[in-house]
């Protein structure tokens, strides 16, 4: 079986066995349990395989727990982040799922104890809460201990019996796959508030390629709206062959979330102390003011969210929004996430935004926000993408290219809105769309009815529009009618017509004479 058949096949597999477990239970509020019983799998034979060290004579869950010294358990916290005794493994409690009458509270206490094993130590706060939303008490579970434990027996099982190979070969990428879909297939089900958490990964593709461009390494990325880190870890897919000095950032409001997002860190083998994720609202409390400039920053922020905005006279001093001399509105957050990435970009960086069409034309403050980055020569490109490609909603967003190294004061637009992909029920960008886009990036080439550079006047002669299609001439698709040939079609029709015609008066004046005789 090859990597990829193997892929499709566990794929298939974990999500059947999501629905199959899940029973009447609402996929989106279980699903919590299927990732977070897919993560406690794989800490633990990830860290097995540490203890073990490749010695094919230790098996770390045959090992009583009495054999591990303060010693060894101390430098484990220090390399991996956490400990897990060999009772605490998840091969060693999925072995007895099924007959343990107290395996809800079994679980609870392992959970506590490898998050508690952490305290006192540099991954405290990666570690802290990572299982708080595995309720194995709630009764989303069943109504009943006998119920709970069933239904939580079925799920250690079912990703028990995953084939994920050996774990030092390559696939504990599998792993990292395995979270992703199942991450996208919950999206794809839960509605708006899939795509709060949840960038599709054909999107964060292009996202990654546009901020990183020609960037033989960076510092950080980083992303201040980081949902479940799915942008992040297409960063690191497209970045694997250079360097990232400091990892990955990102800070993000929904708990649930914030805990998805570490948990898919660890999965993607990204250890403790190369990323560094938030709980917070990004613009009101910022993280990592000490920790900027960033070389490279993802953003899919939630649009068109309301802020505190002029309600907080504090917010106008801020170092972020001060420059452009107005906060973004009340009722529309957008241009406040811009101008935040903005703030923490460093100067040789890119930042690309997914945004609300509706900024790039608006007036009113919005409009004063794009003159701040229109005079400070900050945009490089605006991209309109097809409608349809993320989860949760239909509309047709754009995604903002900011760069502070610009060569010239020009501004580039693309209009991508034709290219996609139908599938299912949404459209996807294909490597091929992926590639058409970057190679008009990277040129900067005028290409009739795709991409159009301007330089500074044309923007301010337009009052600082910046929407795509003020710039980029749609192509007209509707068919060309040749008039000499439509109308010689017309005379040759009026003429058949007419001796039709002539046959049938000639007709009835016979019948009529006939009759007449009679």
């Amino acid at each position: 079986m090859t990597s990829t058949q193997q892929r499709a096949a566990l794929q298939r597999q974990i999500w059947q066995i999501a629905n199959d477990v899940r029973g009447a239970v609402d996929g989106w509020d279980f699903k919590q349990y299927v990732l977070g019983t897919l993560f406690y799998r794989f800490i633990s034979e990830n860290f097995a395989s540490y203890i073990e060290g490749g010695d094919d004579s230790i098996n770390y869950a045959e090992l009583p727990d009495s054999v591990i010294t303060p010693e060894i358990k101390d430098d484990a916290i220090k390399t991996k982040g956490y400990f897990i005794y060999p009772s605490q493994l998840f091969a060693t409690i999925a072995a007895t799922a099924n007959t343990n009458e107290s395996l809800n509270t079994d679980l609870a206490a392992i959970f506590a104890a490898i998050e508690s094993s952490a305290n006192g130590y540099p991954s405290e706060r990666d570690i802290k809460g990572l299982f708080a939303d595995f309720d194995t008490t709630s009764n989303r579970l069943g109504n009943t201990v006998v119920d709970k434990n069933g239904r939580l027996a079925a799920v250690l099982k079912g990703v028990a019996g995953l084939d994920f190979g050996d774990f030092e070969d390559s696939h504990i990428d599998l792993f990292g796959d395995a979270y992703e879909f199942l991450i996208s297939n919950y999206a794809a089900t839960a509605g708006k508030s899939g795509g709060e958490f949840f960038t599709p990964q054909h999107v964060s593709k292009l996202i990654a390629q546009l901020a990183m461009h020609k960037q033989t390494s960076v510092n950080k990325i980083y992303d201040p709206a980081c949902g479940s880190g799915s942008l992040l870890l297409q960063a690191k897919k497209h970045f694997d062959a250079h360097i990232i000095e400091d990892g990955f950032f990102g800070q993000e409001l929904n708990h649930t979330t914030y805990n998805l997002a570490r948990m898919n860190m660890f999965l993607h083998n990204i250890n403790y102390d190369k990323f560094n994720i938030q709980l917070g609202d990004t613009l009101i409390n910022p993280h990592f003011g000490d920790d900027k400039p960033f070389d490279a920053i993802v953003s899919n922020p939630p649009y068109s969210v309301k802020w505190k905005g002029a309600d907080d006279p504090t917010l106008i001093n801020d170092e972020r929004f001060a420059p452009a001399g107005v906060l973004a509105p009340k009722s529309k957050a957008d241009f406040a996430f811009v101008l935040h990435a903005l703030s923490f970009l460093s100067s040789k960086g890119r930042a690309a935004i997914v945004c609300f069409p509706g900024i790039f034309y608006r007036g009113g403050a919005e409009q004063k926000i794009r003159q701040y980055l229109i005079d400070n020569n900050y945009v490089e490109t605006v991209i309109s993408l097809a409608p349809n490609l993320f989860f949760g909603t239909t509309i047709a967003v754009n995604i903002l290219v900011l760069s502070k190294h610009k060569a010239d004061t020009t501004t580039q637009f693309i209009d991508a809105s034709g290219l996609f992909k139908k599938e299912t029920n949404n459209n996807v960008l294909t490597d091929t769309h992926i590639e058409q886009i970057m190679q008009a990036f990277d040129s900067k080439t005028d290409v009739e009815h795709f991409a159009k550079s301007l330089p500074f006047d044309a923007i301010t002669a337009n009052d600082y529009n910046l929407s795509v299609s003020s710039y980029v001439e749609a192509k007209d698709n509707r068919e060309v009618v040749d008039i000499a040939q439509l109308n010689a079609e017309l005379k040759s029709t009026v003429t058949k017509i007419d001796r039709l015609r002539a046959e049938i008066d000639a007709i009835v004046a016979e019948i009529e004479g006939e009759e007449a005789e009679a």
